[in-house]
C-alpha cells in the first residue's frame, strides 16, 4: 500500500477514506498539491482547496489521515549549494530547508560560492555527522556521486550539473520542454532569426535548453545558424556582451532567447545602447521567472520553474531513501510553464 492510501475507499458517502492518489486523479492536481491541502502545509489558493474538498465529497468519503510530524531527532541532513544564494539558488535552498523542517528533519547548510572547491562528499559516509544529503547543482565529478552510492549514503541531486551516475536519485525541471515552448512562442509571433544565449557549455541545463531551442526551430523547418549562439556565465554581463555581438551582426536577430532572466536583462541593456526598443525592435525572453523578470521594463517573458515543488519532492525522495523505502522513479522532471509578458511581440517590419 502506498503512503497516503487508506483502506476503505468507497463509493457511498461515509464508507471510508479516499486516497490522495484518487483525489489527484479526480481534480487534475498533483499529489504534492493535494497533500499540501490535506496537511495544511504551504500556500494553496482557495480555489484549489475547494476543488480538493469537493472531490473528497464527490468520491464519497472523507480526507485521508494527515501524516504525523516526525520528531526532530537524529543526524541533520546536509544541504549543499556551493553558489551565491541569490534568485534561483536562494529560492531552491529555501524550499528544501522549509520542506526538511516540515518533515521534522534538522538541516546542515553548506552554501556560498566560496564552498565550490571544498571537497566534502567523500567524507560524508564516514564523518557520521549527517543522515543524508541534498546536493544542488553539484560541481563534483560523477565519481564522487558514485562513491557515495556504493557506500549506500542517501542523497538526492537537484538540477544536476552533469549527467548523474546510474542509480543516483535526481530531480530537475523540464529544461528542454521549457526552452522549446519559449522558442515556439517566438516562432508563433513570426520570428525566424532567433539568437540564443546559453549558460556554461558543460552544464546539463544549458545543453538541454539549447536542445529544446533547436528542436523548436527544426519543427518550423529552420536550420540553426551557429553565429546566433553564445555561451557564458549566467549573469547580466554575459547578456550584455552577447547582446552587443548579436545585435551588431549585419543580419541581426529579431528575437533573442536567453538561458536565464539575468542574461535577458543584459540583452535588454545591449538593445537600449543601440537605440532599439523591446519588444518593438527586438523580442527578448528569459528563463526561471525570478524576481528580476518582474522588475524590468517591459516585464520579461520567461519560463517558470516549480522550485518550491522541486524542493519538497527532493526532500520526500531523500526521506524515503533514508528510511530504506523503494522509490517509484529515480529521475524526475517537473513541468515548466511559459509566462508571456511584455518583452515579446510580433516580428518587426524592416524597411
Amino acid at each position: 500500500m502506498k503512503q497516503g492510501d487508506v483502506p476503505g475507499q468507497g463509493t457511498a458517502r461515509g464508507r471510508g477514506r479516499v486516497t490522495v492518489r484518487a483525489i489527484a486523479a479526480e481534480t487534475g492536481l498533483s499529489i504534492a498539491t493535494v497533500s499540501r491541502v490535506i496537511n495544511a502545509q504551504g500556500q494553496v489558493s482557495e480555489d484549489t482547496r475547494r476543488r480538493v474538498h469537493e472531490a473528497i465529497d464527490g468520491l464519497g468519503g472523507h480526507a485521508p489521515a494527515t501524516r504525523p510530524r516526525l520528531p526532530k531527532t537524529g543526524l541533520p541532513v546536509l544541504v549543499r549549494c556551493p553558489y551565491k544564494l541569490s534568485d534561483y539558488f536562494g529560492a531552491l535552498v529555501t524550499a528544501v530547508a522549509e520542506a526538511l523542517h516540515t518533515a521534522g528533519r534538522q538541516v546542515m547548510l553548506d552554501v556560498g560560492d566560496s564552498r565550490v572547491d571544498v571537497p566534502v562528499l567523500r567524507d560524508l559516509p564516514t564523518a557520521r555527522a549527517t543522515s543524508g544529503a541534498i546536493l544542488i547543482l553539484p560541481p563534483e565529478p560523477a565519481e564522487d556521486l558514485r562513491f557515495l552510492q556504493t557506500r549506500r549514503y542517501p542523497l538526492v541531486v537537484v538540477d544536476p550539473r552533469t549527467p548523474v551516475p546510474r542509480g543516483v536519485v535526481s530531480i530537475a525541471s523540464a529544461h528542454t520542454a521549457g526552452a522549446r515552448a519559449v522558442t515556439g512562442h517566438l516562432l508563433d509571433l513570426g520570428h525566424r532569426r532567433i539568437g540564443f544565449v546559453s549558460g556554461f557549455e558543460d552544464w546539463l541545463s544549458g545543453s538541454d535548453r539549447l536542445a529544446g531551442h533547436l528542436a523548436a526551430l527544426s519543427e518550423a523547418g529552420l536550420l540553426s545558424d551557429p553565429r546566433l549562439h553564445h555561451y557564458g556565465e549566467p549573469a547580466i554581463h554575459t547578456g550584455l556582451r552577447a547582446g552587443r555581438d548579436l545585435l551588431d551582426l549585419p543580419d541581426r536577430p529579431t528575437a533573442i532567447a536567453c538561458f536565464n532572466d539575468k542574461i535577458a536583462v543584459g540583452v535588454v541593456q545591449a538593445a537600449a545602447e543601440r537605440g532599439l526598443h523591446v519588444p518593438t525592435d527586438l523580442s527578448v525572453t528569459g528563463f526561471d521567472d525570478s524576481e528580476i523578470s518582474r522588475a524590468t521594463t517591459p516585464l520579461l517573458t520567461t519560463v517558470r520553474q516549480p522550485l518550491d515543488e522541486m524542493g519538497r519532492i527532493a526532500v520526500t525522495m531523500l526521506v524515503r531513501l533514508m528510511e530504506r523505502q523503494a522509490l517509484e522513479a529515480l529521475h524526475l522532471e517537473l513541468a515548466t510553464e511559459l509566462i508571456v509578458r511584455g518583452s515579446t511581440g510580433p516580428v518587426p517590419v524592416r524597411s
